[in-house]
């Protein structure tokens, strides 16, 4: 396949494009400034763009099979998300290239709480971290008005941080994925492998998933 990865230095990107390339996909990797280039795999096809650039999402994804967005806002400004969102897909509208989205968890139900959103429990959700979870509410919320291309967006779980790649995952929906302990997470490895396992065949369009330990 050929995947665009937009924000592919990016600790999520980075995991994403080095699964891609294991499994011998055509990867572009998508960054904003040369100075990330070197953090990327030697021989990797690095392209310099910006996500909120119409003409840059249109450039960038000629011809490809797949984007996929994993970038994150700086300041997780709800504007910004959202405006970098439409801009994607209203780029991906006019070439007709299937998107991925690596969002927030902000928006996932919790189990057993009749439907209470992991954006308003302190146990998953820091009232530090609101911001960030606000965005990606809003960021999920423009997706669903969107019906002119195929998108699908991954929700990850309340704990997503580096470790160690072992394949093992469970796949959900709208309700935040936990343990016997209460626990919701998963390592970005492994959420690489999510991204790749539904790049190459896919199963949710135009919805949301999940994915956790």
């Amino acid at each position: 396949m050929k995947i665009t990865i937009l924000g592919a230095a990016g600790n999520v990107g980075r995991r994403i494009v080095n699964e891609a390339l294991s499994r011998g996909h055509e990867v572009t990797a998508v960054v904003r400034s040369p100075e990330r280039i070197k953090e990327l795999p030697a021989g990797t096809n690095v392209q310099i763009g910006n996500a909120s650039n119409l003409n840059d999402i249109v450039r960038l994804s000629v011809g490809q099979d797949l984007v996929i967005n994993a970038t994150r806002s700086a300041i997780s400004n709800v504007d910004e998300v959202v405006m970098v969102t439409k801009t994607i897909m209203e780029g991906l509208a006019r070439t007709g290239v299937r998107l991925m989205i690596i969002g927030g968890a902000a928006s996932l139900t919790v189990p057993g709480t009749n439907g209470k959103k992991v954006i308003d429990s302190p146990q998953f959700l820091s009232a530090s971290l609101r911001h960030i979870g606000e965005a990606s509410f809003a960021q999920y919320e423009a997706c669903l008005q969107e019906v002119r291309i195929d998108w699908s967006y991954l929700s990850p779980p309340a704990d997503l941080k580096a470790g160690n790649r072992t394949g093992k995952y469970r796949l959900g929906r709208d309700e935040l994925i936990v343990d016997s302990q209460a626990n919701s997470s998963i390592s970005i490895e492994d959420l690489a492998i999510v991204v790749l396992d539904e790049a190459e065949q896919p199963g949710h369009h135009q919805t949301r998933f999940t994915a956790a330990y």
